[in-house]
C-alpha cells in the first residue's frame, strides 16, 4: 500500500462520490479506477461495495480507512513540523486598534516583524476599529490595541506604551499663547475628530465628559490630512498624538498646545484572550510589539 492509495480511500469516503473525489484528487475517471483496483489487489480483498450508485466500505475497508486517517494525520503533522525547523513557525495573528491613529506606527512595526518571521500572517482588521476588545471577545480578532479597558475575566492586558494627546492648532490660534487648555476652553471651539462616536475620542472621554463640557461645533473627518488642512486654516482644532502630529509640525503653520497642566497622558495595551493557549510565534509577536514600541 502506498500514501496515494491511502488518500484515495480517504478522499472517496469523506467526498461521498468517486465523481467528487477525482476532483479533490485531480485524477481522471480512469486513474481512480486503476488505483482502487490497485489497492484491493495488494490487500486481496475489495475495500469497497457499490449499492443502488452508492460506495459503502466492507470491513477491510472501514479498518483501512481508520488506519489511513491515523497515518496521513502523523503525516501531515510530521510535514509541519519540518517546515518549522527549516523554514520557522507558520501562523496568523489578526490585529485591530480602538483608533486610527495607531495605524500611522502599526504597518512599519508589522514589516519588521514580517521580516523576521516571514511565515507568520499578520492581518490588520479594521472593521473592528472602535470596538476591539468586543471583537476580541467575539474570536474576530486575536489581538486589540487599548487604551481603554474592561473588567472582563476573558481578557488580559499587557503594557504597552504611554503617549500623550496633544491640540493641534494654527499659528494664529488664540491657544498658541497658552501653556495649555482646559476643558471650559473648547465650549467656543470647532473641534475636528476622526470619527464617531465620541465614547471612542479620547479628548471627550477624559477631559470633556466629566467636565460636561460641549464644542460649540463637532465635526467627524477620517483623512488626516484633510483635517490637518482644516487647521491650518484656522477652521478648527484636533487632538491628536504628540507622536503622529509631530512630522506635520516642521516647517509648518501648525502649533501643538498642551492639555492640562499636566499633560493628557494615556497608556496603550495589548489585549488577549486570557485562557487561550497561543503558539510560540504570538508570543514573540507580543515580545517585539512591547520592546520594538516607543512612542514617547
Amino acid at each position: 500500500m502506498e500514501i496515494r492509495h491511502l488518500k484515495l480511500i480517504k478522499a472517496i469516503v469523506e467526498e461521498g462520490s468517486i465523481t467528487k473525489a477525482i476532483d479533490k484528487l485531480h485524477l481522471t475517471q480512469s486513474a481512480l479506477s486503476h488505483q482502487l483496483k490497485e489497492a484491493e489487489y495488494q490487500l486481496g480483498t475489495k475495500i469497497f461495495l457499490r449499492a443502488n450508485k452508492k460506495l459503502t466500505l466492507t470491513k477491510a475497508g472501514e479498518k483501512l480507512y481508520q488506519i489511513a486517517n491515523e497515518i496521513l494525520d502523523k503525516l501531515s503533522e510530521a510535514e509541519l513540523q519540518i517546515k518549522q525547523m527549516v523554514f520557522g513557525e507558520f501562523g496568523e495573528i489578526r490585529i485591530s486598534t480602538e483608533c486610527f491613529s495607531s495605524y500611522h506606527w502599526l504597518p512599519s512595526v508589522i514589516k519588521q516583524f514580517h521580516d523576521l518571521y516571514p511565515n507568520i500572517e499578520l492581518k490588520i482588521v479594521t472593521e473592528a476599529t472602535h470596538y476591539p476588545l468586543q471583537k476580541l471577545l467575539d474570536n474576530v480578532i486575536d489581538i486589540g490595541i487599548v487604551s481603554d479597558q474592561i473588567k472582563d475575566d476573558k481578557i488580559k492586558y499587557l503594557e504597552l506604551f504611554q503617549d500623550e494627546v496633544v491640540m493641534a492648532v494654527s499659528e494664529n490660534h488664540p491657544w498658541v499663547n497658552k501653556k495649555y487648555v482646559v476643558a471650559e476652553d473648547f465650549a467656543n471651539e470647532h473641534l475636528i475628530i476622526h470619527s464617531l462616536p465620541m465614547e471612542t475620542v479620547t479628548i471627550h472621554q477624559m477631559i470633556l465628559e466629566p467636565a460636561q463640557v460641549t464644542p460649540k461645533k463637532i465635526t467627524p473627518l477620517p483623512l488626516t490630512e484633510a483635517s490637518i488642512e482644516m487647521v491650518k486654516a484656522d477652521m478648527g482644532v484636533m487632538s491628536m498624538a504628540k507622536w503622529a502630529l509631530q512630522p506635520y509640525l516642521k516647517n509648518s503653520s501648525l502649533k501643538a498646545v498642551k492639555i492640562g497642566k499636566n499633560g493628557l497622558k494615556r497608556k496603550h495595551f495589548i489585549a488577549i484572550r486570557n485562557e487561550k493557549e497561543y503558539p510560540d510565534y504570538f508570543n514573540h509577536f507580543i515580545g517585539f510589539l512591547q520592546t520594538e514600541i516607543n512612542l514617547q
